[in-house]
């Protein structure tokens, strides 16, 4: 069973510059502050007795970490120590920007019990970064996933489809920059205008256009089955709905949806579902297979992708269930004629 994540929001904090996209006090729905040592051993108990028997994390989110101050770094981790030392925490986990990691820093963060660190890098395509002002180049995040695995460190990567100047071909060659790095996960935010923002001026001046959810959830499935192919985890699809973001007024543009994740899933599932149908007699009366957990993604919201099958093969779905016997990435069809069983692998 996976850690309970203790998040600590120092939102900005640490940045050099404030990149056209970015405002963490709306995103995270909290204000970047560093905790002090009281805050940061309460918040910890919290947890803790909300969730006894399981294993815990401490997770530091929303700035650049290795940015700050090494004393403010030094602080915040020395607290931690002795719950490293008695196993109330099993791990640390940072966030941070690619030009703020070395091999310098990466030892230190390895020699202060972090375990995972997460890089904002959000395109490797030198044009998309400096529209949206990162500061940073392609070869700076390369250098850090270096330092950091050299470390013996683990390492995530986050990638932001959809920026200023990029493209779905662009996104697809950051992706493959990246998973020649070998990762140990991504985490993947189709861009978003946030009121407040440079690129909410840009977007109501009308010099930026963001994508559709149609066009995220295209530009996502390809991602989402590269990075499978590579056998690069793929976390996180979207960003967490908070109540900052889903108040009136704050996400003005872009494919925020509660549900991201799962439109993904579940365009992946429609494709592979396609491929089974084709072939299969018009008129048929058919049913699916889905692995354990998965029938809603089969399904689609608003029973969408069976309304598509019907209406594209001429075939009516009697009925989609769980069959426990398949693989995460299977998804078999049953109709008068035979069986079939497919993997998402293969598509």
């Amino acid at each position: 069973m996976r850690p309970v994540v203790i998040p600590f929001f120092i939102s900005h904090l640490g940045c050099p510059q404030r990149c056209v996209f970015c405002d963490q006090e709306k995103i995270a729905g909290a204000r970047g502050v560093l905790p002090d040592a009281s805050q940061l051993l309460e918040k910890i108990a919290a947890y803790r007795a909300g969730s006894p028997g399981r294993s815990f994390e401490a997770a530091f989110y929303g700035g650049s970490f290795t940015a700050l101050p090494r004393s403010d770094q030094q602080y915040l981790l020395a607290v931690l120590q002795p719950l490293l030392a008695s196993g109330e925490l099993s791990s640390l986990r940072l966030s941070t920007r690619p030009d703020a990691v070395d091999a310098a820093t990466a030892s230190f963060l390895k020699g202060m019990g972090v375990q995972t660190v997460e890089l904002g890098v959000q395109s490797m395509n030198e044009e998309v970064l400096a529209l949206a002002g990162r500061g940073h180049t392609a070869r700076h995040a390369e250098l850090a996933v270096q330092a950091l695995q050299d470390a013996g460190l683990e390492v995530g990567v986050q990638l932001m489809p959809g920026l200023p100047g990029d493209s779905r071909e662009r996104t697809m060659a950051s992706l493959e920059r990246i998973l020649v790095l070998r990762p140990n996960f991504l985490r993947i935010y189709p861009t978003l205008v946030v009121a407040g923002t440079e690129l909410a001026a840009r977007f109501e001046a009308g010099s930026y256009t963001a994508l559709s959810v149609d066009q995220a959830v295209d530009w996502c499935k390809a991602l989402l089955r590269a990075a499978r192919q590579a056998g690069v985890p793929v976390i996180r699809l979207g960003l967490q709905p908070t109540a900052e973001l889903d108040s009136p007024g704050v996400v003005l543009a872009g494919p925020y949806h509660p549900a991201f994740g799962q439109l993904v899933e579940s365009e992946l599932c429609y494709d592979l579902m396609c491929s089974l149908v084709s072939g299969i007699p018009k008129g048929s009366r058919v049913g699916f297979l889905a692995p354990a957990g998965r029938t809603s993604d089969l399904v689609g919201q608003g029973r969408r992708n069976l309304a598509r099958l019907a209406e594209r093969f001429g075939v009516t779905v009697d009925k989609v269930r769980e069959d426990a016997s398949l693989a995460a990435d299977a998804i078999g069809v049953e109709w008068n004629g035979g069986q079939r069983v497919g993997s998402l692998q293969d598509l």
